[in-house]
């Protein structure tokens, strides 16, 4: 007998229940029945509960994997970073530290510079600023080179100043730098007065010592320990009250009619970075009249006679 001749249709004893097609109308009104019903009744969220509540485990179990995979990459890529973000704060801190060395110099160099120009009113002279460039390389003489010379009009015999007193005077004059000796070489002198006891001398400079000496003092001066000298002016080169030396020693000798007194410098010369070139008081006073022209009239002509 052909295969399409026969009967597939099962035989009614195996037929059992509600057809497929009564079976998928009643689930599926089941299904938007307990749809409306948990949206409107909330009738399932206990069941749901319990099931995530089951299924929690082995959620957490299978996202272990996971976790693990981006905890590692994670890991390496925070490395990563922070190693970056420490070479970036290295340098930073090491851009700060010179920052704040520069700042540190800045803020000195700063109040060096206002002290300095407090002395300005105090100087009836013209000043001008200048900044020590070297030492001269001679270990004999105690001098310093400076950043002005003549084409700014620096003169020879100028004194040199800072913020806490005198440091020498200029002693050679080139274009564009100047010379200046200070007051501990052993060829400098500048007359001094004694502001406590207002009496005159000169102080010499003493490079053996990198100090001064105040000479020709008789045994019997009244000159003590702590006294501060300052310019006399009398010279016509230093200005007035300038502070130069502290005495530190005096030693009266029994078998000589001069004392020995010791002096150390108010202006440390080793630590002068800026300073002021002072006008000689010399420089300003009015020229002399001729002699002609100072004699009255009626003299002039008698001499003239003669």
């Amino acid at each position: 007998m052909p295969l399409g001749t026969l009967d597939r249709t099962p035989p009614p004893f195996f037929k059992q229940g509600p057809s497929a097609l009564t079976r998928l109308m009643f689930f599926s009104a089941l299904a938007f029945f307990l749809m409306v019903a948990d949206t409107r009744l909330n009738i399932t969220q206990p069941l749901r509960a319990v099931v995530a509540t089951v299924l929690h485990p082995i959620q957490r179990a299978l996202l272990v994997p996971v976790e693990m995979a981006v905890s590692g990459s994670a890991y390496f890529d925070g490395i990563k970073e922070a190693r970056a973000h420490e070479a970036a704060a290295r340098r930073q801190l090491t851009e700060q530290a010179a920052r704040v060395s520069r700042v540190e110099l800045l803020e000195r160099e700063n109040s060096r510079l206002r002290a300095l120009l407090q002395l300005r009113p105090a100087v009836q002279a013209r000043t001008q600023a200048a900044e020590v460039l070297y030492d001269t390389p001679d270990p004999f003489s105690r001098r310093v080179v400076i950043d002005i010379g003549s084409t700014q009009g620096v003169a020879r015999g100028s004194p040199v100043i800072n913020e806490n007193g005198v440091l020498g005077q200029v002693t050679r004059v080139y274009p564009l730098t100047s010379e200046v000796t200070l007051l501990t070489d052993r060829a400098a002198l500048i007359p001094v007065l004694n502001t406590r006891t207002m009496v005159r001398g000169v102080a010499y400079g003493d490079p053996a010592s990198d100090a001064m000496e105040l000479r020709f003092m008789a045994t019997n001066a009244d000159v003590a320990e702590g006294d501060l000298l300052s310019t006399s002016g009398v010279d016509g080169v230093y200005p007035p009250g300038l502070a130069v030396a502290r005495v530190t020693k005096v030693d009266r000798r029994a078998d000589s009619a001069f004392a020995k007194i010791a002096l150390v410098p108010v202006a440390s010369p080793v630590s002068a970075r800026h300073v002021l070139v002072v006008q000689p008081i010399g420089a300003q006073l009015p020229e002399r009249p001729p002699e002609d022209a100072a004699e009255p009239g009626p003299a002039r002509k008698a001499r003239a006679v003669r």
